[in-house]
């Protein structure tokens, strides 16, 4: 074959891949988005440069795959089908199972542990209706929640069989990187997207259970972390923050006519909060004046609620709290009890300065042997193969954490990080990720949301 008829061949095929992949992703984004909304999230993605080398990457695994097909067809004509499979099997499928063997016996190695966690079913609430121990302490006994649809038929009630009362639900707000000016925002304050109207059906079905919601838009960043914005110039600043007051002035009202029982104001904007204290000031107002309900600021565990001066505006003092509590993996239930008697001081303190109780607006552990070392950190996809899968770290972590903080009265609950409404008991098998569905964390949550 002419090298001009396989470049012919090379193009249509990276053609066809471009329409199929932007075609998918279209689909995709007008379920969720408007058209002027998915419009320009696939401009962004022509011009981002991680997504443009995937590509690449992908074009290169479907020619390949293209290539070996033909090269086999080839063979069956011209030497039969016998000399073919010899071939097919010597050549492709024995390496294929050889690779994926010997991927399954990592997965075993590092999956494997010995904790034989007794499940108690007798703590679960089977009523369907979520109870009301929030009226009796105060307490928010919380889960951060993801995955909602239109219809959430079978989403809610596991939820509520774990003695969850209040449910984070999260809208993403979205700019690019952190020297991104202006983020997205919506056409119109209160004109609500297709996106939108899924928030406000899921709330409704949530407070029909007798759930309580906390309405916390987080603002998500391709590249980078919202903590380290960094804009060049006031003028920049300022427009920035005219994007997010647009977007914090629209869920506000969203969280008014849901009648939505607390509302953050914002999660781990550390430098926005340097250079803009006046501007946070202001905001806190123009939201009072829109949403009659409680307040709260997330701020980052490592020291950035001390930049924060409007404490005495809010109901809580939100704390993203993933302190170390430990420098050993596969610790024991004593020294992980231990390592927050480093951090209670300063909490209750906290408190006492601000008149405000402390609430946990985020916390959480991966099921990992390292996880109550930093449980700031992400894991991946691929943590597996290259970490030690530990359940009993994180049903300890918590259960730790239950311990020593939940009877303290400055401390008014937690929302755990996190749960996906999608996932199902063959998900936590080789999870190392941070939900602790279906894995004995959930039933430790259970039993202490409970008391």
């Amino acid at each position: 074959m002419s090298k001009k008829r396989e470049l012919i061949i090379a193009l249509r095929i990276y053609i066809l891949l471009w329409v199929l992949v932007i075609g998918f992703l279209s689909i995709y984004l007008l379920r969720f988005s408007s058209f002027k909304e998915t419009k320009d999230s696939l401009a962004e993605l022509l011009t981002d440069a991680p997504f443009l080398v995937a590509m690449q990457i992908l074009f290169v695994l479907v020619y390949l795959c293209f290539l070996l097909i033909r090269y086999f067809i080839r063979m069956y004509s011209s030497r039969g089908l016998q000399y073919m499979g010899k071939r097919l099997v010597l050549g492709i499928i024995l390496p294929i199972l050889l690779i994926i063997g010997v991927l399954k016996t990592i997965i075993y190695v590092n999956g494997n542990e010995d904790f034989d966690y007794t499940w108690d079913q007798t703590v679960e609430n089977t009523t369907g209706i979520a109870t009301n121990r929030y009226q009796m302490d105060g307490k928010h006994r919380g889960m951060s929640v993801f995955g909602w649809t239109h219809d959430n038929e079978g989403r809610i009630d596991p939820l509520i069989q774990n003695n969850i009362e209040w449910i984070a639900v999260i809208p993403f707000l979205y700019q690019k990187d952190e020297r991104t000016v202006v983020m997205r925002t919506p056409e119109a304050i209160g004109q609500w997207s297709r996106r939108d109207s899924v928030f406000l059906s899921t709330i409704t079905e949530l407070h029909d259970k007798g759930l309580h919601v906390q309405l916390k838009p987080h603002l998500w960043t391709r590249d980078g972390w919202r903590s380290n914005i960094n804009q060049q110039s006031d003028e920049d600043w300022d427009l920035w923050f005219d994007s997010y007051r647009k977007n914090m002035l629209h869920y506000a009202t969203m969280a008014q006519q849901t009648e939505v029982e607390l509302l953050c104001i914002g999660t781990e904007l550390r430098t926005s909060l340097k250079h803009q204290p006046d501007r946070w000031k202001a905001l806190v107002k123009e939201i009072k004046a829109i949403y009659s309900g409680k307040l709260t600021y997330a701020a980052n565990w490592d020291g950035e609620y001390e930049l924060i001066d409007f404490w005495d505006q809010l109901d809580y003092i939100g704390l993203q709290a993933y302190f170390p509590l430990t420098q050993k993996t596969n610790p024991d239930l004593a020294t992980l009890q231990k390592g927050w008697e480093q951090h209670i001081p300063m909490l209750k303190s906290l408190s006492q300065q601000h008149n405000k109780p402390i609430l946990f607006t985020e916390v959480g552990y991966k099921s990992e042997a390292a996880a109550a070392i930093k449980p700031w950190e992400w894991g991946s996809y691929l943590s597996i193969f290259y970490q030690k899968k530990s359940d009993r770290t994180q049903q300890l972590a918590y259960q730790a954490l239950f311990d020593q903080l939940w009877k303290e009265d400055w401390f008014a609950g937690m929302y755990i990080w996190q749960w996906n409404t999608h996932t199902d008991p063959s998900d936590a098998e080789n999870s190392l990720n941070f939900s602790p569905r279906f894995k004995p964390a959930q039933n430790t949550i259970a039993r202490e949301y409970g008391r």
